[in-house]
């Protein structure tokens, strides 16, 4: 059918439901108990503001609608995929996901400067609470290494060497 018959207030555009967080092809949905209880609580949370929605039929329910089962959708699959691993189960003779890594710098401007993060799942990695993605460069560089191993990763745009100084899974 043309445009020419259409009317304008017809058109209603795809709503934009954004991405999670990325996870490459092919690779399992690792996640730790905390993380699965994680993406258990969003959907409560989703599945609540879909069950509460209080808007008048029309485009705005519509979208808004459209836009809750979306991400929905995108959180089920995720789920689906998750499997998880129990950080006190892990090597405790190496580096492994769910760990609580502490690394000292021994190159570049921030060379003796300790740092300490966590390997975890992509939906639960937030740089803030000092967790990183188990994909991210700084976690696979870490990963199966031991206590006095120094890691080398590319960042802050030059070869950082980090020495492990310990890890621990609680």
């Amino acid at each position: 059918m043309s445009r020419g018959f259409v009317k304008e207030d017809d058109q209603e555009e795809a709503p934009f439901i954004p991405p999670r967080s990325a996870l490459p092809a092919g690779v399992t949905n690792y996640v730790t108990p905390l993380g699965y209880d994680l993406l258990m609580q969003e959907r409560k949370e989703l599945e609540t503001s879909i069950a509460d929605l209080n808007l008048d039929e029309g485009k705005e329910r519509r979208h808004t609608l459209a836009v809750l089962n979306g991400k929905l959708n995108l959180l089920n699959e995720r789920i689906l995929t998750s499997r998880i691993l129990k950080p006190d189960e892990q090597s405790k003779n190496e580096v492994r996901f769910g760990a609580i890594v502490v690394f000292k710098y021994m190159t570049g401007s921030q060379s003796g400067t300790k740092k300490e993060f966590q390997i975890v799942g992509v939906d639960e990695a937030d740089i803030k609470k000092n967790k990183i993605a188990f994909v991210a460069p700084l976690a696979k560089a870490l990963t199966g290494k031991k206590i006095g191993d120094i890691a080398e990763v590319f960042m802050a745009g030059a070869m950082q060497q980090l020495e492990i100084v310990s890890f621990s899974y609680s």
